[in-house]
Protein backbone atom coordinates (compact mmCIF):
# COMPACT_ATOMS: atom_id res chain seq x y z
CA UNK A 1 0.00 0.00 0.00
CA UNK A 2 1.16 3.14 -0.96
CA UNK A 3 1.06 6.69 1.50
CA UNK A 4 1.43 9.99 -0.12
CA UNK A 5 3.44 12.34 1.53
CA UNK A 6 0.81 14.66 2.59
CA UNK A 7 -0.56 11.56 4.05
CA UNK A 8 2.55 10.85 5.90
CA UNK A 9 3.09 14.19 6.71
CA UNK A 10 -0.89 14.08 8.26
CA UNK A 11 0.32 10.85 10.60
CA UNK A 12 3.17 12.08 11.82
CA UNK A 13 1.67 15.92 13.32
CA UNK A 14 -1.34 13.67 14.70
CA UNK A 15 1.25 11.20 16.69
CA UNK A 16 3.26 14.59 17.98
CA UNK A 17 -0.24 15.72 19.10
CA UNK A 18 -1.34 12.88 20.72
CA UNK A 19 2.13 12.40 22.38
CA UNK A 20 1.31 12.85 26.00
CA UNK A 21 2.95 16.46 28.01
CA UNK A 22 3.27 17.02 31.21
CA UNK A 23 0.14 18.81 32.23
CA UNK A 24 -1.47 15.79 31.02
CA UNK A 25 -0.71 13.89 34.13
CA UNK A 26 -1.07 14.42 37.39
CA UNK A 27 2.35 14.12 39.08
CA UNK A 28 1.60 15.24 42.40
CA UNK A 29 2.39 12.43 45.26
CA UNK A 30 0.35 10.86 47.33
CA UNK A 31 2.38 12.07 50.21
CA UNK A 32 1.95 15.44 48.91
CA UNK A 33 -2.13 14.93 48.64
CA UNK A 34 -2.52 13.96 52.12
CA UNK A 35 -1.61 15.75 55.63
CA UNK A 36 1.91 14.56 55.41
CA UNK A 37 1.96 10.88 57.15
CA UNK A 38 1.11 9.15 54.07
CA UNK A 39 3.07 6.53 52.08
CA UNK A 40 1.96 5.24 48.77
CA UNK A 41 1.39 1.61 48.32
CA UNK A 42 4.02 -0.65 45.61
CA UNK A 43 1.46 -0.19 42.60
CA UNK A 44 1.17 3.46 43.10
CA UNK A 45 4.67 4.26 43.52
CA UNK A 46 4.95 1.99 40.07
CA UNK A 47 1.84 3.98 38.36
CA UNK A 48 4.08 7.18 39.59
CA UNK A 49 7.27 6.43 37.74
CA UNK A 50 5.13 5.12 34.97
CA UNK A 51 3.71 8.47 34.29
CA UNK A 52 6.66 10.40 34.60
CA UNK A 53 8.17 8.19 31.90
CA UNK A 54 5.38 9.04 29.98
CA UNK A 55 5.67 12.71 30.86
CA UNK A 56 9.73 13.65 30.57
CA UNK A 57 12.35 12.43 28.13
CA UNK A 58 14.77 12.49 31.28
CA UNK A 59 13.10 10.34 32.84
CA UNK A 60 13.26 6.43 31.93
CA UNK A 61 12.05 2.69 34.14
CA UNK A 62 13.46 -0.25 33.62
CA UNK A 63 12.21 -3.38 35.01
CA UNK A 64 15.66 -5.36 36.20
CA UNK A 65 15.28 -8.81 37.41
CA UNK A 66 13.58 -10.58 39.84
CA UNK A 67 12.51 -10.68 43.67
CA UNK A 68 11.59 -13.00 45.99
CA UNK A 69 8.58 -11.60 45.78
CA UNK A 70 8.24 -12.48 41.83
CA UNK A 71 8.03 -8.85 40.67
CA UNK A 72 11.05 -7.72 38.85
CA UNK A 73 12.97 -4.50 40.62
CA UNK A 74 12.18 -1.26 38.95
CA UNK A 75 15.14 1.52 38.32
CA UNK A 76 14.10 4.99 37.44
CA UNK A 77 17.06 6.71 36.05
CA UNK A 78 17.31 10.90 35.36
CA UNK A 79 19.31 12.01 32.17
CA UNK A 80 19.48 15.05 29.99
CA UNK A 81 21.94 13.33 27.84
CA UNK A 82 19.70 10.81 26.70
CA UNK A 83 20.44 9.10 23.14
CA UNK A 84 19.70 6.03 21.44
CA UNK A 85 23.29 4.48 23.23
CA UNK A 86 22.83 2.73 26.34
CA UNK A 87 22.75 4.84 29.02
CA UNK A 88 24.80 2.70 31.16
CA UNK A 89 27.68 2.55 28.36
CA UNK A 90 31.44 2.91 30.14
CA UNK A 91 32.24 5.73 27.92
CA UNK A 92 29.73 8.29 28.99
CA UNK A 93 32.00 10.93 31.34
CA UNK A 94 29.42 11.26 33.91
CA UNK A 95 29.33 11.01 37.84
CA UNK A 96 27.29 8.33 38.35
CA UNK A 97 24.84 8.28 41.76
CA UNK A 98 22.37 5.47 43.04
CA UNK A 99 19.72 5.96 45.34
CA UNK A 100 18.48 2.91 47.40
CA UNK A 101 14.78 2.98 48.59
CA UNK A 102 12.80 0.64 50.57
CA UNK A 103 15.06 -1.60 52.08
CA UNK A 104 13.24 -1.59 54.77
CA UNK A 105 9.78 -0.51 53.73
CA UNK A 106 8.52 1.24 56.91
CA UNK A 107 10.96 3.11 56.75
CA UNK A 108 9.35 4.79 53.62
CA UNK A 109 11.05 8.67 53.94
CA UNK A 110 13.31 7.61 50.90
CA UNK A 111 10.73 6.24 48.49
CA UNK A 112 8.70 9.58 48.77
CA UNK A 113 11.22 12.11 48.98
CA UNK A 114 12.58 10.58 45.62
CA UNK A 115 9.39 10.32 43.47
CA UNK A 116 9.42 14.65 44.65
CA UNK A 117 12.72 14.39 43.46
CA UNK A 118 13.05 13.03 40.11
CA UNK A 119 10.05 14.65 39.32
CA UNK A 120 11.42 18.26 40.33
CA UNK A 121 14.67 17.44 38.12
CA UNK A 122 12.45 16.72 35.46
CA UNK A 123 10.43 19.91 35.18
CA UNK A 124 13.19 22.22 36.33
CA UNK A 125 12.09 22.77 39.71
CA UNK A 126 15.71 21.96 40.54
CA UNK A 127 18.51 22.86 38.55
CA UNK A 128 19.46 19.91 36.27
CA UNK A 129 23.08 18.31 36.53
CA UNK A 130 24.90 18.73 33.57
CA UNK A 131 27.83 16.18 34.38
CA UNK A 132 26.01 13.83 37.29
CA UNK A 133 23.78 10.79 36.32
CA UNK A 134 21.45 9.74 38.71
CA UNK A 135 19.75 6.21 39.13
CA UNK A 136 17.23 5.30 42.01
CA UNK A 137 15.58 1.77 42.78
CA UNK A 138 12.09 2.66 43.57
CA UNK A 139 11.32 0.05 46.34
CA UNK A 140 14.35 -2.83 46.78
CA UNK A 141 12.14 -4.90 49.46
CA UNK A 142 8.95 -5.45 47.17
CA UNK A 143 8.13 -8.07 48.98
CA UNK A 144 7.95 -5.92 52.36
CA UNK A 145 6.35 -3.08 50.66
CA UNK A 146 3.28 -5.43 49.60
CA UNK A 147 2.96 -6.62 52.86
CA UNK A 148 1.34 -3.54 54.67
CA UNK A 149 0.41 -2.81 58.14
CA UNK A 150 -0.38 -0.28 61.12
CA UNK A 151 1.86 -1.58 63.84
CA UNK A 152 5.22 -2.76 63.47
CA UNK A 153 7.06 0.22 63.67
CA UNK A 154 6.34 0.68 67.33
CA UNK A 155 9.16 3.11 67.63
CA UNK A 156 8.32 5.21 64.83
CA UNK A 157 5.97 8.38 64.33
CA UNK A 158 4.04 7.97 60.92
CA UNK A 159 3.45 7.17 58.09
CA UNK A 160 -0.63 5.67 59.56
CA UNK A 161 0.38 2.73 57.27
CA UNK A 162 3.55 1.11 55.49
CA UNK A 163 5.42 -2.09 54.16
CA UNK A 164 6.90 -4.99 56.80
CA UNK A 165 11.11 -4.93 57.52
CA UNK A 166 11.31 -8.57 56.14
CA UNK A 167 11.23 -9.25 52.62
CA UNK A 168 9.19 -11.77 50.79
CA UNK A 169 11.27 -14.94 52.37
CA UNK A 170 11.69 -12.87 55.69
CA UNK A 171 14.88 -11.82 55.47
CA UNK A 172 16.16 -8.69 56.39
CA UNK A 173 17.82 -7.04 52.88
CA UNK A 174 20.75 -4.75 54.47
CA UNK A 175 22.35 -7.69 55.57
CA UNK A 176 22.01 -9.89 52.61
CA UNK A 177 24.27 -8.14 50.14
CA UNK A 178 27.26 -10.76 49.99
CA UNK A 179 25.69 -13.39 51.66
CA UNK A 180 22.88 -13.18 48.61
CA UNK A 181 20.50 -15.39 50.33
CA UNK A 182 17.82 -13.50 48.09
CA UNK A 183 16.68 -12.61 44.47
CA UNK A 184 16.43 -9.33 45.86
CA UNK A 185 20.41 -9.14 46.31
CA UNK A 186 21.07 -11.07 43.55
CA UNK A 187 19.63 -8.56 41.04
CA UNK A 188 20.32 -5.57 43.56
CA UNK A 189 24.53 -7.08 42.12
CA UNK A 190 23.41 -7.06 38.18
CA UNK A 191 22.00 -3.34 38.88
CA UNK A 192 25.37 -2.17 40.84
CA UNK A 193 27.76 -3.55 38.45
CA UNK A 194 25.33 -2.21 35.52
CA UNK A 195 25.51 1.06 36.94
CA UNK A 196 29.27 1.24 38.76
CA UNK A 197 28.00 3.96 41.24
CA UNK A 198 30.45 6.65 42.26
CA UNK A 199 28.24 7.90 45.41
CA UNK A 200 25.54 5.53 46.98
CA UNK A 201 22.90 6.50 48.86
CA UNK A 202 21.24 4.38 50.60
CA UNK A 203 17.46 5.90 52.40
CA UNK A 204 16.89 4.72 55.99
CA UNK A 205 14.96 5.53 59.16
CA UNK A 206 17.28 5.43 62.82
CA UNK A 207 16.04 3.36 65.73
CA UNK A 208 17.94 4.36 69.48
CA UNK A 209 18.13 7.79 71.12
CA UNK A 210 16.50 10.60 70.90
CA UNK A 211 17.44 13.96 70.15
CA UNK A 212 16.83 17.51 68.19
CA UNK A 213 17.99 15.99 64.66
CA UNK A 214 15.37 15.11 62.30
CA UNK A 215 18.65 13.97 60.14
CA UNK A 216 21.67 11.86 60.87
CA UNK A 217 24.18 10.40 58.77
CA UNK A 218 26.16 7.00 58.28
CA UNK A 219 28.86 7.35 55.98
CA UNK A 220 31.22 4.82 54.90
CA UNK A 221 33.86 3.95 57.62
CA UNK A 222 36.55 5.83 56.19
CA UNK A 223 39.27 4.12 57.36
CA UNK A 224 37.89 1.03 56.07
CA UNK A 225 37.21 2.74 52.53
CA UNK A 226 41.11 4.04 52.88
CA UNK A 227 43.91 5.45 50.81
CA UNK A 228 42.83 8.68 49.04
CA UNK A 229 38.99 7.73 49.16
CA UNK A 230 38.72 7.75 52.57
CA UNK A 231 41.09 10.53 53.13
CA UNK A 232 38.20 12.51 50.81
CA UNK A 233 35.51 11.19 52.29
CA UNK A 234 36.38 12.03 55.87
CA UNK A 235 37.93 15.62 55.01
CA UNK A 236 36.14 17.08 52.30
CA UNK A 237 32.70 14.80 51.79
CA UNK A 238 31.06 14.58 54.67
CA UNK A 239 31.95 17.78 55.40
CA UNK A 240 30.35 19.99 52.83
CA UNK A 241 27.08 17.98 53.41
CA UNK A 242 27.06 19.06 57.25
CA UNK A 243 27.97 22.46 56.21
CA UNK A 244 25.74 23.02 53.18
CA UNK A 245 22.36 21.43 55.29
CA UNK A 246 23.32 23.30 58.30
CA UNK A 247 23.21 26.66 55.92
CA UNK A 248 19.56 25.30 54.65
CA UNK A 249 18.98 24.86 58.76
CA UNK A 250 18.38 21.29 58.41
CA UNK A 251 21.05 20.50 60.93
CA UNK A 252 22.67 16.88 60.54
CA UNK A 253 24.67 14.70 63.10
CA UNK A 254 26.68 11.21 62.21
CA UNK A 255 24.53 8.22 63.11
CA UNK A 256 23.66 7.89 66.97
CA UNK A 257 24.67 4.56 67.83
CA UNK A 258 24.08 3.99 71.02
CA UNK A 259 20.64 1.88 72.82
CA UNK A 260 19.36 2.61 75.64
CA UNK A 261 21.87 5.19 77.13
CA UNK A 262 22.29 8.87 76.80
CA UNK A 263 24.48 10.06 73.21
CA UNK A 264 26.58 12.43 75.56
CA UNK A 265 28.55 10.14 77.11
CA UNK A 266 29.87 9.61 73.56
CA UNK A 267 29.20 6.90 71.05
CA UNK A 268 31.54 5.39 67.97
CA UNK A 269 30.90 5.67 64.43
CA UNK A 270 28.75 2.58 63.37
CA UNK A 271 31.15 -0.36 61.32
CA UNK A 272 29.30 -0.52 58.10
CA UNK A 273 30.78 -4.43 57.52
CA UNK A 274 30.33 -6.09 53.95
CA UNK A 275 26.87 -7.68 54.65
CA UNK A 276 25.13 -3.62 54.62
CA UNK A 277 25.02 -1.85 51.64
CA UNK A 278 27.39 0.78 52.18
CA UNK A 279 29.52 -1.81 53.88
CA UNK A 280 29.52 -3.67 49.99
CA UNK A 281 29.60 -0.61 47.97
CA UNK A 282 33.17 -0.15 49.95
CA UNK A 283 34.32 -3.16 48.04
CA UNK A 284 33.95 -0.97 44.90
CA UNK A 285 35.77 2.40 46.41
CA UNK A 286 31.92 3.73 46.17
CA UNK A 287 31.52 6.82 48.29
CA UNK A 288 28.27 5.44 50.16
CA UNK A 289 26.21 7.32 52.56
CA UNK A 290 22.98 5.56 54.70
CA UNK A 291 20.84 8.37 55.07
CA UNK A 292 19.16 7.78 58.68
CA UNK A 293 16.62 10.41 59.83
CA UNK A 294 15.00 10.36 63.32
CA UNK A 295 12.09 7.80 64.03
CA UNK A 296 10.72 10.17 66.56
CA UNK A 297 9.83 13.15 64.26
CA UNK A 298 6.84 13.68 61.99
CA UNK A 299 6.87 12.11 59.02
CA UNK A 300 6.79 15.12 57.16
CA UNK A 301 9.59 16.44 58.61
CA UNK A 302 11.32 13.24 58.13
CA UNK A 303 10.63 12.89 54.26
CA UNK A 304 11.48 16.55 53.56
CA UNK A 305 14.64 16.23 55.16
CA UNK A 306 15.59 13.41 53.05
CA UNK A 307 14.66 15.41 50.22
CA UNK A 308 16.91 18.32 51.30
CA UNK A 309 19.72 15.88 51.80
CA UNK A 310 19.71 14.60 48.63
CA UNK A 311 19.51 17.60 46.62
CA UNK A 312 22.62 18.94 48.85
CA UNK A 313 24.53 15.40 47.87
CA UNK A 314 23.89 15.99 44.58
CA UNK A 315 25.14 19.91 44.48
CA UNK A 316 28.13 18.24 46.10
CA UNK A 317 28.76 15.22 43.64
CA UNK A 318 27.96 17.86 40.38
CA UNK A 319 31.29 20.00 41.71
CA UNK A 320 33.41 16.72 42.59
CA UNK A 321 32.13 14.34 40.47
CA UNK A 322 35.69 14.87 38.56
CA UNK A 323 37.88 14.18 41.72
CA UNK A 324 35.40 11.41 42.64
CA UNK A 325 35.67 9.36 39.42
CA UNK A 326 39.43 10.18 39.57
CA UNK A 327 40.38 8.63 43.05
CA UNK A 328 37.60 5.68 42.29
CA UNK A 329 40.31 5.00 38.92
CA UNK A 330 43.40 5.45 40.59
CA UNK A 331 42.50 3.54 43.20
CA UNK A 332 40.92 0.74 40.43
CA UNK A 333 44.12 1.01 38.59
CA UNK A 334 46.14 0.15 41.93
CA UNK A 335 43.96 -3.13 41.81
CA UNK A 336 44.08 -4.22 38.44
CA UNK A 337 48.27 -3.37 38.45
CA UNK A 338 49.43 -6.18 41.01
CA UNK A 339 51.30 -4.20 43.10
CA UNK A 340 49.46 -4.84 46.16
CA UNK A 341 50.50 -8.58 46.13
CA UNK A 342 51.90 -9.57 49.00
CA UNK A 343 50.65 -6.63 50.90
CA UNK A 344 48.71 -6.92 53.85
CA UNK A 345 45.09 -6.28 53.92
CA UNK A 346 42.82 -5.16 56.68
CA UNK A 347 40.32 -7.84 57.42
CA UNK A 348 39.35 -6.67 61.15
CA UNK A 349 39.06 -3.16 62.61
CA UNK A 350 38.77 -1.67 66.70
CA UNK A 351 37.94 2.00 67.41
CA UNK A 352 41.00 3.78 68.06
CA UNK A 353 40.56 5.57 70.49
CA UNK A 354 43.66 8.03 70.62
CA UNK A 355 41.89 9.48 68.09
CA UNK A 356 38.55 11.26 68.58
CA UNK A 357 36.26 13.93 67.04
CA UNK A 358 34.09 16.19 69.32
CA UNK A 359 30.70 17.22 68.34
CA UNK A 360 28.61 19.48 68.98
CA UNK A 361 25.40 17.90 69.85
CA UNK A 362 21.90 18.69 69.97
CA UNK A 363 20.86 16.20 72.60
CA UNK A 364 17.74 16.44 74.86
CA UNK A 365 18.04 15.85 78.36
CA UNK A 366 18.03 11.97 79.97
CA UNK A 367 17.49 10.25 83.15
CA UNK A 368 16.70 7.05 84.79
CA UNK A 369 13.57 6.85 86.41
CA UNK A 370 11.28 4.32 87.83
CA UNK A 371 9.34 2.60 85.52
CA UNK A 372 5.44 2.70 86.04
CA UNK A 373 5.04 -0.50 84.43
CA UNK A 374 8.15 -2.96 85.62
CA UNK A 375 9.07 -1.31 88.95
CA UNK A 376 12.83 -1.00 87.41
CA UNK A 377 14.91 2.07 86.28
CA UNK A 378 14.22 3.41 83.09
CA UNK A 379 15.83 6.02 80.56
CA UNK A 380 13.06 9.11 80.19
CA UNK A 381 13.90 11.99 77.71
CA UNK A 382 12.84 15.36 78.41
CA UNK A 383 11.98 17.68 75.21
CA UNK A 384 11.37 20.19 77.32
CA UNK A 385 15.05 20.41 78.26
CA UNK A 386 17.48 20.85 74.96
CA UNK A 387 21.03 21.09 75.14
CA UNK A 388 24.10 21.81 73.45
CA UNK A 389 26.91 19.65 74.51
CA UNK A 390 30.21 18.65 73.91
CA UNK A 391 30.26 14.82 72.70
CA UNK A 392 33.14 12.82 72.00
CA UNK A 393 32.80 10.74 68.89
CA UNK A 394 34.97 7.57 67.84
CA UNK A 395 35.51 7.62 64.43
CA UNK A 396 39.04 6.74 63.92
CA UNK A 397 39.24 2.83 63.29
CA UNK A 398 42.55 0.64 63.41
CA UNK A 399 43.31 -2.67 61.51
CA UNK A 400 43.79 -5.52 63.56
CA UNK A 401 43.73 -8.48 61.22
CA UNK A 402 45.20 -8.32 58.55
CA UNK A 403 46.18 -11.18 55.72
CA UNK A 404 48.35 -11.01 52.96
CA UNK A 405 46.83 -10.60 49.70
CA UNK A 406 47.77 -13.56 47.17
CA UNK A 407 48.30 -14.07 43.35
CA UNK A 408 45.27 -15.87 43.15
CA UNK A 409 42.83 -18.30 44.79
CA UNK A 410 41.90 -21.82 43.65
CA UNK A 411 37.99 -23.00 43.72
CA UNK A 412 37.56 -26.81 42.87
CA UNK A 413 34.61 -26.89 40.73
CA UNK A 414 32.74 -28.70 42.94
CA UNK A 415 31.45 -25.12 45.24
CA UNK A 416 29.19 -24.00 42.93
CA UNK A 417 27.89 -21.35 45.02
CA UNK A 418 30.29 -19.74 45.34
CA UNK A 419 31.32 -19.71 41.47
CA UNK A 420 27.81 -18.14 41.03
CA UNK A 421 27.92 -15.04 43.31
CA UNK A 422 31.46 -14.58 41.70
CA UNK A 423 29.63 -14.03 39.08
CA UNK A 424 27.06 -11.91 40.13
CA UNK A 425 29.81 -9.71 41.02
CA UNK A 426 31.55 -9.94 37.89
CA UNK A 427 34.97 -11.58 39.55
CA UNK A 428 37.07 -12.28 36.64
CA UNK A 429 38.44 -16.23 36.32
CA UNK A 430 39.46 -18.69 34.30
CA UNK A 431 39.70 -22.62 34.22
CA UNK A 432 42.38 -25.05 34.69
CA UNK A 433 42.28 -26.69 31.08
CA UNK A 434 44.22 -30.04 32.62
CA UNK A 435 44.67 -31.58 35.47
CA UNK A 436 47.86 -30.30 37.53
CA UNK A 437 49.61 -30.06 40.65
CA UNK A 438 50.46 -26.85 42.18
CA UNK A 439 52.14 -25.65 45.35
CA UNK A 440 49.59 -23.60 47.43
CA UNK A 441 48.70 -22.12 51.10
CA UNK A 442 46.42 -24.15 52.51
CA UNK A 443 44.12 -23.65 55.88
CA UNK A 444 42.77 -25.48 57.96
CA UNK A 445 40.36 -24.13 60.56
CA UNK A 446 41.73 -24.15 63.81
CA UNK A 447 38.77 -22.53 65.60
CA UNK A 448 36.01 -20.35 65.14
CA UNK A 449 32.46 -19.67 67.48
CA UNK A 450 28.93 -20.21 66.12
CA UNK A 451 25.68 -18.25 67.12
CA UNK A 452 23.49 -20.54 69.42
CA UNK A 453 20.68 -18.72 67.90
CA UNK A 454 19.97 -18.23 63.98
CA UNK A 455 20.69 -14.93 61.93
CA UNK A 456 19.39 -14.23 58.93
CA UNK A 457 18.70 -17.70 58.56
CA UNK A 458 22.27 -18.57 59.23
CA UNK A 459 24.03 -19.93 62.20
CA UNK A 460 27.31 -17.50 61.46
CA UNK A 461 30.50 -18.54 62.61
CA UNK A 462 33.00 -15.74 63.81
CA UNK A 463 36.12 -15.28 65.55
CA UNK A 464 37.53 -17.77 63.18
CA UNK A 465 41.10 -18.45 63.18
CA UNK A 466 43.22 -20.53 60.59
CA UNK A 467 46.51 -22.62 60.64
CA UNK A 468 48.19 -22.18 57.38
CA UNK A 469 50.92 -24.88 55.57
CA UNK A 470 52.36 -24.79 52.20
CA UNK A 471 52.25 -27.99 50.28
CA UNK A 472 51.37 -29.65 47.01
CA UNK A 473 47.78 -30.06 45.86
CA UNK A 474 45.93 -31.55 42.73
CA UNK A 475 43.88 -29.28 40.69
CA UNK A 476 41.51 -30.93 38.22
CA UNK A 477 40.90 -29.84 34.89
CA UNK A 478 37.79 -27.25 34.94
CA UNK A 479 38.69 -25.85 38.68
CA UNK A 480 38.43 -21.98 38.88
CA UNK A 481 41.80 -19.48 39.00
CA UNK A 482 40.90 -16.34 40.25
CA UNK A 483 43.39 -14.09 40.37
CA UNK A 484 43.65 -10.82 42.80
CA UNK A 485 44.92 -8.08 39.95
CA UNK A 486 41.65 -7.20 38.86
CA UNK A 487 38.97 -4.13 40.19
CA UNK A 488 37.16 -7.00 42.12
CA UNK A 489 40.08 -7.40 44.51
CA UNK A 490 38.67 -6.40 47.94
CA UNK A 491 35.51 -8.70 47.40
CA UNK A 492 37.44 -11.44 46.72
CA UNK A 493 39.70 -11.29 49.75
CA UNK A 494 36.61 -10.37 51.81
CA UNK A 495 34.71 -13.35 50.76
CA UNK A 496 37.15 -16.11 50.06
CA UNK A 497 39.83 -15.36 53.49
CA UNK A 498 37.86 -17.13 55.73
CA UNK A 499 38.18 -15.19 58.57
CA UNK A 500 36.67 -12.06 56.85
CA UNK A 501 33.69 -10.81 59.18
CA UNK A 502 31.56 -11.66 56.24
CA UNK A 503 33.44 -14.13 54.72
CA UNK A 504 31.83 -16.82 52.54
CA UNK A 505 32.92 -19.35 55.61
CA UNK A 506 31.31 -17.46 58.00
CA UNK A 507 27.90 -17.29 55.94
CA UNK A 508 28.03 -21.05 56.43
CA UNK A 509 29.06 -21.74 52.30
CA UNK A 510 31.35 -24.48 53.95
CA UNK A 511 29.82 -26.29 56.70
CA UNK A 512 30.40 -29.50 55.23
CA UNK A 513 34.14 -29.50 56.17
CA UNK A 514 33.49 -29.48 59.79
CA UNK A 515 32.12 -32.70 60.22
CA UNK A 516 34.15 -35.71 59.81
CA UNK A 517 32.66 -38.12 57.15
CA UNK A 518 34.77 -41.52 57.67
CA UNK A 519 35.19 -42.70 61.37
CA UNK A 520 36.58 -45.96 62.84
CA UNK A 521 35.33 -49.11 64.70
CA UNK A 522 37.53 -49.37 67.73
CA UNK A 523 37.25 -53.06 68.31
CA UNK A 524 39.09 -53.22 64.21
CA UNK A 525 41.45 -49.93 65.43
CA UNK A 526 42.92 -51.77 68.38
CA UNK A 527 45.27 -53.64 66.15
CA UNK A 528 45.75 -51.24 63.41
CA UNK A 529 46.37 -48.68 66.36
CA UNK A 530 49.07 -51.03 68.30
CA UNK A 531 51.25 -51.97 64.52
CA UNK A 532 50.82 -47.90 63.75
CA UNK A 533 52.58 -47.44 66.96
CA UNK A 534 55.42 -50.49 66.89
CA UNK A 535 55.91 -49.59 63.41
CA UNK A 536 56.78 -45.49 64.14
CA UNK A 537 59.14 -45.48 67.30
CA UNK A 538 58.22 -41.07 66.73
CA UNK A 539 54.67 -41.50 66.79
CA UNK A 540 54.93 -43.90 69.61
CA UNK A 541 57.30 -41.44 71.70
CA UNK A 542 54.37 -38.36 71.40
CA UNK A 543 51.66 -40.95 72.05
CA UNK A 544 53.49 -42.13 75.25
CA UNK A 545 54.65 -38.32 76.17
CA UNK A 546 50.73 -37.31 76.10
CA UNK A 547 49.15 -39.92 78.32
CA UNK A 548 52.55 -38.90 80.63
CA UNK A 549 51.30 -34.78 80.45
CA UNK A 550 47.59 -35.37 80.30
CA UNK A 551 45.83 -37.31 82.76
CA UNK A 552 42.54 -37.23 81.40
CA UNK A 553 43.81 -38.61 78.32
CA UNK A 554 45.33 -41.16 79.89
CA UNK A 555 42.07 -41.88 81.56
CA UNK A 556 40.25 -42.13 78.29
CA UNK A 557 40.31 -45.21 76.13
CA UNK A 558 38.48 -43.26 73.38
CA UNK A 559 40.37 -40.25 72.78
CA UNK A 560 43.54 -42.26 72.85
CA UNK A 561 42.65 -44.32 69.71
CA UNK A 562 41.52 -41.40 68.40
CA UNK A 563 44.71 -39.36 68.53
CA UNK A 564 46.09 -42.59 66.98
CA UNK A 565 43.64 -42.11 64.28
CA UNK A 566 43.76 -38.78 63.69
CA UNK A 567 47.62 -39.25 63.67
CA UNK A 568 47.26 -41.95 60.55
CA UNK A 569 46.95 -42.04 57.19
CA UNK A 570 43.56 -43.50 57.64
CA UNK A 571 42.18 -39.49 58.90
CA UNK A 572 40.41 -37.91 56.20
CA UNK A 573 42.20 -35.00 54.47
CA UNK A 574 38.64 -33.17 54.15
CA UNK A 575 38.07 -32.28 57.66
CA UNK A 576 38.28 -28.90 58.80
CA UNK A 577 40.22 -28.09 55.20
CA UNK A 578 39.42 -24.90 54.16
CA UNK A 579 39.06 -25.96 49.82
CA UNK A 580 39.64 -22.68 48.66
CA UNK A 581 43.62 -22.51 48.42
CA UNK A 582 46.07 -19.55 47.90
CA UNK A 583 48.71 -19.18 45.08
CA UNK A 584 51.39 -16.65 46.28
CA UNK A 585 53.83 -16.92 43.66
Amino acid sequence: MKISLLSLVTILVLACAEKPKPEDFDLTTPFEKGDGNQTPTYQEVMDYYADLDEAYVAIKTYEIGSTDSGKPLTLVTFNTDRTFDSEFSDAKDVTRILINNGIHPGESDGIDATMMLMRDLANGTIDAPEKTWIGAIAIYNTGGSLSRNTGTRANQNGPEEYGFRGNAQNYDLNRDFVKADTRNARTFADIYHMIDPDVLIDNHVSNGADYQYVLTHLFTQHNKLGGKPGAYLHEELQPQLEKDLAEKDWPITPYVNVFNQVPEIGFSQFMDYPRYSTGYSTLWNTFGMMVETHMLKPYKQRVEGTYELMKSMLSIVEKDGAKMQHLRREQDSLYKSGSLIGKNYALHFDIDSSKTTTLAFLGYEGVQQTSSVTGMPRLKYNRDKPFEKEVTYYNYMKPVKEVSIPRAYIIPQGWHQVIERLKENEIHFERFKKDSILTAEIYHIADYQTRSQPYEGHYLHSNTKVTTTRKEVAVRAGDYLVETNQSGLRYIIEMLEPSGIDSFFNWNYFDTILQQKEHFSPYVWEDRAKELLDSDQKLKAAFEAKKQDDTSFAKNWYAQLEWIYEHSSNYEEAYLRYPIFRITN
